[in-house]
């Protein structure tokens, strides 16, 4: 299987990927498949009334993550990347007064998300963390088709089948099915990305442009990657003007505008603090992730939890690195594509699945990775920056307060932002050689994930999730 830069970085809405834009598409997805006859002897006509049951993580922190709306907008068509934050609620609100649905191509269905959009707080289904059944029945009531899906972070979903067959894929095989498909650089793992830098004379980024461009035409590329940094950017410039309180009932105030008006000020001092270039790194990701946790508009990078970190490094790439340039940005992009892809195939980039050092920990290799390489570091540098970054997020549990992308997701990326900077930084002073290779640091993570109690897999029942203030 080929990641695209465009499936690693996806627009859509918070404020979880793995929680909201998942459970979106799966809905949509069932609905789709009910539509073209794939479930044998069913067709939409017969359809009368349709139901969900959410397992494992999207029960325990379903409601926080707006689950139950994605489901209900999935279910009438409505997918991430066309949604209108701004429509959502009103939709999910004459859903739940009406109690039907009326998607294209069905008779009008009886829905009703108190009864049929069941939250089931037992053990999680057997393939993954992130696990929800989809039902259809008939005049009746009989089942006339079922589906499972699971969401595995990013807004990627499979069905239990597709999962079986990743499950018992070797991920060493990914380089023959990518040559066999024509790819010229088929790598799996970051030995094979430098071994085939090493003996064509690439970049990982002109290699990862070589391979997208096997689908798609060059202008198709860089227009699509530009479009990605006008999203992340856009995004960054609404969070730095919205004030108030973050939905969900945590009353967790929105901070970014204020922050950024103080750091304005205080350029006015004859002698700033020269750590204020963190207070920046942190000022952009919280920006992003405060829009995330009010449901708006975000790119998933790689995912939506940890959404703030790559932009923000690319804001400080352009707007305070000398010499930066557009061309730069897409280095970037394309560098933290790769990389991104590398840890979903061998690992995972679902907290659910193996912590908050699957999501701010990946994205802070990425942005490390792409930092480096839009500074001219060399392919080893850049290896050598998204091990440092993913190394120092080893272990990271992923405990959100009431199962809402708020506390301590918010700040979390401003951490992981200059953590990548920081290791990027620390890459070039290198030559390149280091201890400790990328793919061994993403076995690690993958193994200290499985390893991991479920109670600090995005479950909300441990850690900063159960250690609250008492007043």
């Amino acid at each position: 299987m080929f990641l695209s830069v465009f499936d690693i970085f996806k627009i859509g809405v918070g404020p979880s990927s793995s929680h909201t834009m998942g459970p979106m598409n799966a809905a949509a997805r069932f609905m789709d498949d009910l539509r073209s006859g794939i479930f044998m002897g069913v067709s939409a006509q017969q359809v009368r009334r349709v139901s969900c049951a959410l397992h494992g993580s999207l029960a325990f922190t379903g409601k926080g993550h707006a689950t139950d709306r994605a489901v209900i907008l999935g279910l009438i068509g409505i997918t991430p990347d066309k949604l209108d934050p701004d429509e959502a609620e009103g939709l999910e609100a004459r859903i739940r007064e009406e109690k039907h649905i009326e998607p294209d191509g069905f008779e009008r269905l009886r829905f009703n998300p108190d009864e049929d959009l069941v939250f089931d707080y037992g053990p999680p289904l057997p393939g993954h963390a992130n696990g929800m059944k989809l039902f259809a029945y008939g005049e009746g009531n009989p089942i006339l088709a079922s589906a499972t899906y699971y969401s595995i972070g990013g807004g990627f979903i499979v069905t239990a089948s597709e999962l079986d067959e990743q499950i018992s894929h070797d991920p060493k095989d990914l380089h023959k099915e990518q040559a066999a498909a024509g790819y010229p650089y088929p790598f799996g793992s970051a030995a094979e990305m430098l071994e085939m830098g090493a003996k064509s004379g690439l970049t990982i980024a002109e290699m990862k442009q070589a391979n997208e461009e096997v689908e798609l035409s060059r202008e198709a590329l860089l227009s699509g990657l530009d479009r990605l940094w006008h999203t992340m950017r856009a995004v960054i410039d609404r969070g730095l003007e919205k004030e108030g309180e973050l939905p969900g009932g945590l009353y967790v105030k929105r901070r970014a505008k204020a922050i950024r008006e103080r750091l304005i000020a205080d350029r006015g001092n004859n002698q700033p603090m020269p750590h204020q270039v963190n207070d920046w790194l942190s000022l952009y990701a919280m920006a992003v992730n405060e829009e995330n946790a009010a449901g708006g508009r975000v790119v998933t990078a790689p995912t939506n939890g940890a959404s703030g970190v790559i932009p923000s490094v690319l804001r400080y790439y352009r707007d305070q690195c000398p010499g930066s340039s557009d061309e730069g940005i897409r280095t970037f992009l394309l560098t933290a594509a790769a990389i991104g892809g590398l840890i979903k195939h061998n690992a995972s980039i679902s907290g659910a699945e193996a912590g908050c050092q699957a999501e701010v920990g990946s994205a802070a290799a990425m942005a490390a990775g792409g930092l480096c390489a839009a500074l001219g570091g060399s392919n080893e540098q850049i290896e050598n920056a998204a091990e440092i970054a993913l190394e120092h997020h080893l272990g990271m549990t992923c405990d959100p307060v009431k199962g809402l992308v708020q506390v301590p997701c918010i700040e979390r990326n401003g951490l992981g932002a200059i953590k990548a900077v920081s290791a990027a930084s620390l890459s070039l002073h290198g030559d390149g050689t280091h201890f400790m290779p990328l793919d061994n640091c993403i076995k690690t993570m993958w193994e200290t994930g499985k390893d991991m109690g479920e109670k600090y897999k995005e479950t909300s029942l441990g850690g900063l999730a159960v250690n609250l203030p008492e007043c």
